[in-house]
Parts: C-alpha cells; sequence; structure tokens
C-alpha cells in the first residue's frame, strides 16, 4: 500500500526538485508505515486513552537527505496535534520545563502544569509535551551532555505511555549514542528501549548532495561584488534543497540567540551578528555542535581598530574548525588578507591558515 510521504517523494523527483535515490527509498518506506499506523489509530475518547504506534529512527552520514524525508513526513503524517523540532530545541524546553517544576511554587505549578503535588518532575513535564504533540519529530537526536543522558530513559518512557509517537533522524546508530559518555551503564536502557519502539533504518547511501554541491561552487567568494553575491546566493538556495528556512534559537547560558536563516543543520549568517555581537566562546561552541554547513556573508577587512571584531572571528572558526563543519564565506579578502595588521594579527595568523584548509576540497569532503 502506498502511502502519502512516498507520493510526495515521487512528485519532487518528478519535478527534478530532487534525484530518485534507492538509498532513500527503504527510510522513505519505514516512514510510510508509521503514517499508515497513525492514519488506523481510534480517537481517544471518555474509555479509550491516546494511543501512539511504533515509530522510526533513520540514521546515516550528513548529507543523504534525513531532514528532507522527515520534513515529507512531518507535512503528510495525519495526526493532530504533532510537532518536528531540533533535538537540541527540544532538550532545551525539556530543562525549561523542569526547572519550573522544581523551583515553582504550588500556584506557579498549577498555573503552568495542571498540577502541583509531588516532586518528580518527569510526569508533569511529560503531560505537558504529549498535551502539546501526539506526534514528535526530532532533527538530528544526539546525545553529549550527561544532564540530557540521565534524564531521557525516564522521560520517553513516560511519553510512550502517553501515547505519543517518536520519529527521529540521527547521525547515530542507537548504540553508538552518548558512547563513552559519563556513567554511559545509566544509559543503555535508553538505548534498548528505542530499539524496542522503533524501527531502526540505516541512509548510508554513496552520494552526499551537500558536499557535492560545495566541491561544484567552491566556498570562498570574495570580493564582496554582484558576482559573488549571486553565487552565494544561488548556493545557499540549492543547499535548502526547497526548504523554507524556519529559523533557530540556541540558548547558552541561560541567554537565546535566535538565527532567523536556519534550517535543519544548515545556517546563514551575517558578519555582524556572528562577531560584532558580543557573542563568546560558549556561544560559537553552541553554534558549532547544532550546524554542519555555516553560510557567513559580508566579512569586512578588519583593521586595528576592530581587533575584538578579529578576536570573535578567530573563536567562530576555531569552533567550527574542531566540529568539523563545512563554512562558505563571501567576504572583502582572502584569508591573508581580513585580519593584516593590528593587536594580535600575528595570532590571527592561526585563523587564515585554518580558513585556508577550511576551504579545501579535502575538507569539504570529509566534514
Amino acid at each position: 500500500m502506498s502511502s502519502r510521504v512516498r507520493a510526495a517523494y515521487d512528485a519532487r523527483i518528478a519535478a527534478g526538485t530532487i534525484a530518485a535515490d534507492p538509498a532513500q527509498v527503504e527510510a522513505v518506506e519505514a516512514l510510510g508505515r508509521v503514517e499508515r499506523d497513525l492514519a488506523a489509530l481510534k480517537p481517544a475518547g471518555l474509555f479509550r486513552k491516546p494511543q501512539g504506534v511504533r515509530g522510526a529512527y533513520v540514521w546515516g552520514p550528513v548529507g543523504r537527505g534525513k531532514s528532507m524525508l522527515m520534513d515529507l513526513f512531518f507535512d503528510t503524517a495525519p495526526i493532530a496535534p504533532k510537532a518536528r523540532l531540533h533535538f537540541l530545541d527540544f532538550m532545551a524546553r525539556v530543562h525549561r520545563l523542569v526547572n519550573a517544576w522544581r523551583q515553582g511554587d504550588a500556584a506557579a505549578r498549577k498555573a503552568q502544569f495542571g498540577q502541583a503535588r509531588g516532586e518528580d518532575p518527569i510526569p508533569p513535564v511529560a503531560d505537558v509535551l504529549a498535551a502539546e504533540a501526539r506526534l514528535l519529530c526530532f532533527d538530528e537526536l544526539q546525545v553529549t551532555d550527561i544532564a540530557d543522558a540521565m534524564i531521557l530513559g525516564r522521560l520517553f518512557e513516560a511519553l510512550f505511555a502517553r501515547g505519543v509517537t517518536l520519529v527521529s533522524t540521527s547521525n547515530r546508530a542507537p548504540d553508538d549514542l552518548y558512547r563513552d559518555g559519563i556513567n554511559r551503564q545509566l544509559f543503555l536502557p535508553f538505548i534498548a528501549m528505542l530499539k524496542a519502539r522503533m524501527d531502526i533504518t540505516p541512509l548510508a547511501g554513496e552520494r552526499d548532495y551537500r558536499t557535492e554541491r560545495l566541491r561544484a561552487a567552491g566556498t570562498w567568494f570574495s570580493p564582496i561584488d554582484p558576482d559573488h553575491q549571486r553565487t552565494f546566493d544561488a548556493l545557499w538556495t540549492d543547499m535548502l534543497g526547497g526548504d523554507a528556512e524556519t529559523g533557530a534559537t540556541l540558548e547558552v547560558l541561560g541567554r537565546r540567540e535566535h538565527f532567523p536563516r536556519a534550517v535543519h543543520t544548515l545556517l546563514r549568517a551575517h558578519f555582524a551578528s556572528l562577531c560584532v555581537h558580543a557573542l563568546g566562546p560558549e556561544d560559537y561552541l553552541a553554534l558549532a555542535g547544532r550546524f554542519h554547513t555555516v553560510f557567513l556573508e559580508q566579512v569586512p577587512r578588519l583593521g586595528p581598530e576592530r581587533r575584538n571584531e578579529a578576536r570573535r572571528l578567530a573563536m567562530l572558526i576555531d569552533a567550527l574548525y574542531e566540529a568539523r563543519a563545512r563554512l562558505v564565506v563571501l567576504a572583502s579578502a582572502e584569508p591573508d588578507g581580513l585580519y593584516p595588521a593590528g593587536d594580535q594579527a600575528f595570532e590571527f595568523e592561526r585563523t587564515a591558515s585554518r580558513l585556508k584548509e577550511m576551504r579545501s576540497a579535502d575538507w569539504v569532503g570529509r566534514g
């Protein structure tokens, strides 16, 4: 039996928006099975609790189309309410809810959660999340933080018990989540739960579509002129692959930074928003951990009077370099000419060297 997600996938192929890829078909079929199971669910009623179905976990390397397939599934999934969000955004919301429960008095708890008793925040948090979405779709499920690792097992168990269906993409197989993490043995039941409640489907086709596009177009455009601006804009549009810019918000040390020109793991940002705006190392590390490919535009030639901006640019590049992120730049000069004189100009030579390495075909292929 066909599905709406398969029909949407075939329609994109017919329109020439994407190319047919046999490696994606298995994932499309896994998502189609979830769609059909959701459509067959009986509605909740006075004597019937909300029910969920077996979910899907699609994993594989960057650039294989996982997020695109998730978009198609989410748009066609026959259930409401539903939510699609990046996994880091989901966990940031979970931690805010947990803190609100722990710090709130009875009145505050009652207002936000509809209940006030108990010290365990997981049941009321799960109630809130389950009321907001019967289908939760996560992009880029990853676990690197011990605070996340310790909460996920009980939280997902509570969501499943409340009839929530989970669908997720990830760059890692379930058995590789939180590998080498602190107290990982306490995390293993969560992995077993994922494998028991979700179909695990690899998506590891030979073609990396993003890499092919970046290699063909290049990743450094200077000087800033109409021709390079058009090429930069066209490459961004090509990388979006028809997806809309949904924006992204990062929460760092209690502060929230919003980036309007983002979708999935792609970010387009102006130099001023990243290096003139007073961001710090933690912000750049969070950004590098969230986005695999960053389009950085309008990078000026910096003089001695702009040493703070040069320092922030160096911190940004260091974070992206260590995360093996891909970087596309529209700049006034080549890397060596961005900050030729001023305080820390000697130290900036390392940044210029890293920028030259990051524009190489080898870096783009391995990023």
